[in-house]
């Protein structure tokens, strides 16, 4: 399997596909959330598409919404709904119509996001949800999700992500 872009790796283990990527910049996130994207639209699965993203202040979980927001189309600016925990756009995408950004940073615990309609919001169809600090509602987060993880790099600007199914 040819993949595009340098230090770019693909392991198939026991039929998960793991996936880490080395963004050196906010564009290049924003561009490696594109390519998620595109892979994601692409499965057949019923449901809403969740990704889970975890990762340090600062590693890049914001930046790789906006370059998923902006792949769908959404015009406003995106940023952490860290005091409001979710935040739903519409889209301009045919199959996705809604963007659910949900922030668990502020949570005390996984009961916080239920009394917030969590259950319901996984039942949109037509959503792809995107929860920052998933780690801290793990029992939450649907079978299937998508988890994405951010680290810090060698150099301010570089981040490693990891991504696995």
């Amino acid at each position: 399997m040819r993949a595009s872009g340098p230090l770019f790796y693909l392991f198939n283990i026991s039929y998960a596909v793991d996936m880490i990527r080395v963004s050196k910049s906010p564009a290049q996130t924003k561009k490696i959330a594109r390519f998620v994207l595109d892979r994601v639209k692409k499965q057949d699965i019923a449901g809403p598409r969740v990704m889970a993203l975890e990762g340090n202040l600062g590693s890049g979980k914001t930046t790789f919404v906006q370059g998923l927001s902006s792949t769908l189309g959404i015009k406003e600016r995106i940023l952490s709904p860290t005091f409001v925990l979710i935040k739903i756009y519409q889209t301009a995408h045919r199959r996705f119509k809604h963007l659910i950004h949900i922030d668990c940073y502020r949570l005390r615990s996984s009961k916080d996001l239920l009394h917030l309609g969590f259950k319901d919001l996984l039942c949109d169809q037509d959503a792809i949800i995107v929860i920052e600090w998933a780690d801290r509602i793990k029992k939450l987060i649907p079978h299937g999700a998508l988890w994405i993880k951010f680290k810090h790099g060698k150099n301010p600007a570089e981040r490693i992500i990891k991504i696995k199914k």
